[in-house]
């Protein structure tokens, strides 16, 4: 990482650092010591009067000039601090110089109310009056005009509270800041304030105990650079001090013992050390550092014996230590039971652009327009990694614009050797398994689901639950809030390189192959070797070439694991595939069945998602490994497979396999079943009646299965199932043990518009016209939600629901998050709505029957659209009161937007988030835009 300080944020190094004011009498002897003696421990130069000065009326010289040499002043208002003129009159001198030369104030306010001082009330009040006898009118004036400037500041407030915790969230906070205020003398350094804030909000160098703390992050981003500036700028705040660079790559060449010299050399300044093991050298640190108060930076470390060695236990050092490490390994730092830990994250794009500038035109903007875009290429490439933003900068300093365009062009086939040499030495480290591991997701699995990958990496035996922990641990890999693995671009473009320069001639002889160009060489060329282990085949690109499959090329990949078809239809005599599959994920499988031979005895997962298969196999295939299987939109599929051979399935996905009319009735084997997705099977008519079977299913949708009118009795069996969509079934009541799932998270009951399929079909069409003019079916009757205690969304939209068919135990889902009423036919709506404390969206569109909404206060989003019919909203703060509210949605609602209250209302939703800046949508009706006054 590179840093820039801001020109404000460095000063030149003062005489003292703390100017201490104060009231003798008050606070001399306790607090005010108390306070000196920790700003000193820590290493704050502070300035505290000679209190042989407390009888002088008028204030020393010397005191103004401490406080003009000070960085800051700490003020301690205590009760009779306004009572003195000398403090007073310090004071005015510390807001003169707060005020011209940016001298920084802490007030503390000393069992005093800060408010009395401001408006100069009650002991201040009686203060002034006595000065008043004594003083001319104009220092009166200034005295009370620096009282109010000091007292609107905000500082430390100590009422009846512990001193000794007082006075240490004092000295750490003005250790950070003194440390932010120190001056850098890196140069073209980008991006330190937060950086450093939080650092040294986890370092706290004001605390008297020993304390490690690791920096961790990939190779490149920042951590030594980081580590240096920290270094720098707490230095001065220790007894010694010792920074050990490189200590991977020194341990490697010199041996520990070097190390432990170089330790011991940079803290003592002293040369004489003569011991040649590791175990002396442990004790001589331990013995001559134990009572001196240091800071150690251990860089760039990879081995518990670096930390063994250089670091050893906490009481190797005296109190106030501070050891810092920087790694790229975390898990080192967790076994070492480091105190805390920080992650330097990428640069945002435009802390990345500054420092790329810096390097390429020493300047943080482009001097000439040609280069705008071509930088902008170049940093996207870089993805924020100072390293890369750094080396290439360098590289492209003082060349012409039509050089840029050809390094840029040669990045995209062959990446910076400097950039990934460095990123490889994390992958060298690692085992065979992990590099498998690694390789294949930088292949193939970059971005994809971490469960589904598990999955299959376990069927590779590559242990993947340890596997990518390491990974993860190592800095080489991440798994975002989606549970997606995520590898930076340039740690992807270091193991696609690695596997490349197994044959860079011949794609042939790689083990991976994922490039377009070199599939269609090896596929058209016939250049398949044994070795391959992992192919995507994706030839819209070259669609136009007619690539199709060779049965002989693939009768070469004896080994072949995993194979991904994004787009190939030309594969007619496709005779082979490897039995070692563990992964066959073809998009259009354009064959009605799979090859006789192939035997899939290893397979985990199989996707042919939109294929033309009619059966997967014929006979009895042993699939126990497979765990996914996915045939979504395969229309011509007519049955399910004997679900027997495959009992570890855990996911079956038959979405859109119109012509299924059964689940054959195996599928009560599946034990492990977690999710058995059925959504849009117009054919199916019911579930196997010994779905109970399935006991660890969490997901089942039958949304779209027109024909199911009913659930069989023993899925009351499946009692963890978390989500249950029965949306657009032909079920008009739903069982009742459907309402008693208390793991139920998601329920979704939501109908088809118009005529059931059962009344549509049997009754002449005047026999349709219901009560309200319009074809309807019948409404949706719900049983008691009560048992419903886990769920978070209620879908209930079309239902037909009418006055009092949605129960008033509605308040009972105290974690329902979602509901949808959509579509329905009530007047009202129960007043126990109101109870859902956790509710954030509430949709109504389409009621037209409905005239008044429930109060909802903790709402933040409201779909009203096509309400036609509603009048009145009493209050309409009420209906979404939630002040962070992103969403309101009245589209149609004529009547609505004529009411007052409600565009007084947005008025003031308007002026609200025009001074927090946060976005918001509203979509109503009418003839004006509200304004903002």
């Amino acid at each position: 990482m590179s840093l820039l300080p801001s020109t404000s944020s460095s000063i030149s190094r003062r005489k003292y650092d703390v100017f201490l004011s104060f009231r003798g009498e008050d606070t001399r002897k306790n607090f005010t010591d108390h306070l000196y003696d920790a700003l000193k421990r820590s290493g704050i130069v502070t300035f505290r009067d000679d209190p042989k000065l407390d009888a002088g009326e008028e204030i020393a010289s010397e005191l103004f000039k401490a406080i003009q040499q000070s960085w800051c002043s700490v003020i301690v208002f205590s009760e009779t601090y306004a009572f003195s003129g000398w403090c007073l009159e310090e004071l005015v001198e510390i807001v003169k110089q707060k005020n011209k030369k940016g001298h920084k104030v802490f007030p503390i306010f000393y069992n005093v109310d800060p408010s009395e001082l401001r408006k100069q009330k009650g002991k201040v009040e009686q203060a002034f009056v006595e000065h008043e006898w004594r003083y001319k009118e104009d220092k009166i004036l200034r005295w009370r005009n620096a009282l109010t400037q000091v007292a609107d500041i905000k500082g430390w407030h100590l009422n009846d509270g512990h001193e000794s915790e007082f006075i240490g969230d004092i000295v750490r906070k003005i250790s950070v800041k003194l440390c932010q205020m120190c001056p850098v003398v890196h140069d073209k350094l980008v991006g330190i304030s937060s950086r450093l804030e939080e650092l040294y909000s986890k370092i706290e160098i004001g605390e008297d105990d020993v304390r490690i703390f690791g920096i961790c992050g990939m190779g490149g981003i920042g951590k030594t650079t980081l580590a240096r500036v920290v270094y720098d700028q707490m230095s001065s705040h220790f007894e010694g001090k010792g920074f050990i660079a490189d200590v991977r790559e020194v341990s490697d060449k010199f041996g520990l013992v070097s190390l432990q010299k170089q330790l011991l050399f940079q803290i003592l300044s002293d040369e004489g050390f003569n011991f040649f093991n590791v175990h002396e050298g442990n004790a001589i640190i331990s013995h001559r550092l134990s009572h001196k108060k240091v800071l150690v930076v251990i860089d760039d470390v990879d081995n518990e014996q670096h930390l063994k060695c250089l670091v050893g236990r906490r009481d190797w050092f005296g109190l106030g230590s501070r050891i810092i490490v920087t790694t790229r390994d975390e898990h080192l730092l967790q076994s070492y039971r480091v105190d805390d830990v920080y992650k330097p994250t990428t640069l945002n794009d435009n802390d990345a652009l500054r420092l790329f500038n810096l390097k390429a035109f020493d300047s943080e903007t482009v001097p000439e327009k040609v280069f705008i875009e071509l930088s902008k290429h170049v940093v996207k490439y870089a993805s924020g990694l100072p390293l890369a933003l750094e080396v290439l900068g360098s590289f492209l300093c003082g060349r012409e614009a039509a050089q840029w365009k050809s390094a840029i062009k040669r990045l995209e086939k062959d990446s910076n050797k400097e950039i990934l040499d460095r990123l490889r030495i994390s992958f060298d480290g690692l085992e065979e398994r992990e590099k498998n591991i690694f390789l294949d997701i930088a292949c193939f699995f970059n971005g994809e689901e971490k469960a589904f990958v598990m999955k299959v990496f376990d069927g590779c035996e590559f242990f993947p639950d340890i596997g990518i922990d390491v990974l993860i641990k190592k800095s080489l890999l991440t798994v975002n809030k989606n549970n997606k693995l995520w590898m930076h671009n340039l740690l992807q473009e270091m193991g696609r390189k690695i596997v490349r320069e197994k044959s860079i001639e011949e794609p042939g002889k790689r083990c991976r192959l994922w490039e377009e160009k070199d599939v269609y060489h090896v596929l058209t060329k016939n250049t398949a070797t044994e070795g391959i282990e992992g192919m995507i085949i994706d030839s819209k690109r070259e669609s136009k070439k007619m690539l199709s499959l060779n049965v002989n090329t693939l009768s070469k990949m004896k080994k072949l694991r995993l194979l991904k078809v994004l787009c190939l239809s030309n594969c007619d005599d496709l005779k082979y595939l490897s039995n070692e599959l563990r992964l066959l994920d073809w998009t259009g499988y354009p064959l009605r069945f799979l090859p006789p031979s192939f035997q899939p005895d290893n397979l985990v997962a199989l996707l042919l998602p939109y294929s033309r298969i009619e059966q997967l196999w014929k006979g009895n295939a042993p699939l126990y490994k497979l765990k996914v299987l996915n045939l979504k939109g395969s229309q011509n599929l007519i049955k399910t497979p004997d679900f027997t051979t495959t009992p570890n399935l855990e996911i079956l996905i038959l979405e859109g396999c119109i012509r299924i009319s059964d689940v054959d009735p195996s599928i009560g084997v599946l034990s492990r079943l977690e999710l058995l997705n059925l959504r849009g099977c117009k054919s199916l008519r019911n579930l196997p009646t010994k779905i109970g079977g399935c006991k660890c299913l969490k997901t089942i949708d039958l949304s779209g299965c027109h024909r199911v009118g009913n659930l069989p009795k023993n899925l009351q069996q499946v009692e963890f199932l978390e989500e249950l969509d029965l949306s657009e079934t032909d079920i008009e009541k739903p069982p009742s043990f459907i309402f008693q799932f208390k793991y139920l998270k998601v329920l979704s009951l939501n109908r088809r518009k118009g005529p059931s399929s059962k009344l549509g079909t049997n009754l002449p069409s005047f026999f349709q016209v219901f009560q309200r003019g319009s074809i309807e079916s019948m409404p949706l009757m719900l049983h008691s939600l009560s048992g419903l205690t886990s769920l978070t969304s209620l879908k209930l939209k079309d239902c037909n629901l009418c006055e009092g068919d949605i129960l008033c135990d509605i308040s009972c889902l105290s974690s329902l998050t979602f509901l949808d009423l959509s579509g329905n036919n009530f007047v009202s709506i129960p007043s126990s709505l109101a109870l859902l404390s956790k509710l954030q969206y509430v949709g109504f569109s389409n009621c037209k029957e409905l005239r008044l909404l429930p109060e909802l206060t903790s709402t933040e989003a409201v779909n009203l659209d096509g309400f036609a019919s509603l009048e009145l909203v009493p209050n309409p703060s009420k209906v979404c009161n939630s002040e962070g509210f992103p969403w309101f949605m009245g589209l149609h609602c004529y009547r609505l937007a004529e009411n007052f209250n409600v565009l007084k209302w947005l008025r003031r939703r308007f002026k609200h988030h025009a001074i927090s800046r946060k976005k918001f949508d509203v979509v109503m009706p009418g003839s004006e835009i509200p304004s903002d006054s």
